[in-house]
Order: C-alpha cells, then structure tokens, then sequence
C-alpha cells in the first residue's frame, strides 16, 4: 500500500489562530445585554465555526430578537472592532508552527467561515497574510461547515487530495466538516468548545505548540 505524506497545512482562523473567540464572547454579551438578553454556552456552541449570517440567525431565533441579521451585524462588528485594536493577540503555539512548516517547505492556507475582508483584516493587521499561500472564505463556498466544501476546494487549489492534507481546527462544526472531506483533522479544543464533540477528529491536540502536531507533520500515512 502506498504511503501518504501531509503535503499541506490549512488552518482555521477564529478561536484556532487568534483569541477573537475571546474578543466575539465580550461583543456578543455587550450586544444581546443591551437587549436585556443573555448567551447560553448551548448558544454559543451552536454558534461557532458557523458563516455570520447563520451564526446571528441561530442567535435570533434562540433570543427571540426582532432586529434582522444585517441589522445585528452592523451592530456586532462596531463593538467588535471597537476591542479589536487593543486585544487581538495571537494563540499559543501558533506563529512557531508557522516558522516551522516554512522551514519545512509546507504549503500553508486558512480556511475560515468568516467573510474575506474581515479574514484579510485580522492577517493584515499582524503581518501574517503575506505567509499563506492561499486563502479561503465564506464568498467563496456556497455551503458553510460543517459541509466539507470549504476544505475540498481547499484541497483542489493547493492541488493536492484532501487525504494529503492537515486541517487544524477548534469548533465542532469545523471538524465535521474536514473529517468529511477526508482530511487529516486535527482538533485544538479551547476554553471556548470544550464541550464540542470531536469524535470525527483524527487526532486531538492540547494547542498549536502541541509535539503531536509536529510528530504527525513528519509521518507516512497508508
């Protein structure tokens, strides 16, 4: 049986890159407190790794909000940008993994369920898009995660197949959707979904500074 050797590495952008699952718990509690409202972490969970558009409608709904979702939007993004500048910071592990799979001469891409100016946003404003060989966002799927599209026409564009391909990822609905696409997936469980399943996970990692991360990236898969 031939062997398989990870030849790219796709990452996830909120909550997996950045402390913006942070930021968006503290923009979302402004948003709905001023409606008399909270968040419940079922909420939330049903929430992450989702398009905005979905996201906020899941929220609406729960809430019983009268606002529409553009409406809403407009709101959250004044509020979130608003802490942005101040709180944006990179998670553990994460620029070191970067410097590592350059080292090694390993394709790199994000594919985010945000929309493509917010996700050129948060890299610009780090320095980091300039170091991924392709991007990924939500105008360019027609289906959001959990549905594979968004880590198969990843792997297309990177021209490789999605079994030669390591997707890290830290929300339930961004593992189902690389484990559907047939993608090595790596779940990095945060203080944010814990209590996500990831079941459909190859592997489970503690952070983006975790060995294993670097143990798998150095394996032949049959």
């Amino acid at each position: 049986m031939s062997k398989i050797r990870i030849k790219a590495v796709v990452f996830d952008l909120d909550g997996l890159m950045f402390n913006t699952e942070d930021i968006f718990k503290q923009s979302n509690h402004e948003l709905v407190s001023r409606r008399g409202k909270r968040i419940s972490p079922e909420l939330r969970q049903q929430m992450m790794g989702r398009r905005a558009h979905e996201a906020f409608q899941i929220m609406i709904d729960d809430l019983g909000l009268t606002e529409s979702v553009e409406e809403i939007m407009v709101e959250e993004e004044k509020l979130f940008t608003g802490m942005l500048d101040e709180q944006l910071a990179p998670l553990p592990g994460m620029l070191d993994l970067l410097d590592h799979l350059e080292e090694a001469c390993i394709p790199k891409a994000v594919a985010t369920s945000s929309g493509r100016e917010y996700l050129h946003g948060i890299l610009g404003r780090v320095g980091l898009l300039p170091r991924f060989h392709m991007t990924l966002a939500a105008e360019d799927v027609e289906n959001g995660k959990p549905h594979p599209e968004i880590y198969e026409t990843a792997a297309q564009r990177l021209e490789i197949t999605t079994a030669e391909m390591m997707v890290l990822e830290d929300s339930e609905a961004g593992t189902k959707a690389a484990a559907a696409a047939g993608a090595i997936t790596v779940s990095v469980p945060t203080q944010h979904s814990r209590t996500h399943d990831f079941t459909t996970a190859t592997h489970i990692a503690e952070s983006l500074a975790d060995p294993l991360i670097y143990r798998l990236l150095s394996r032949d898969y049959s």
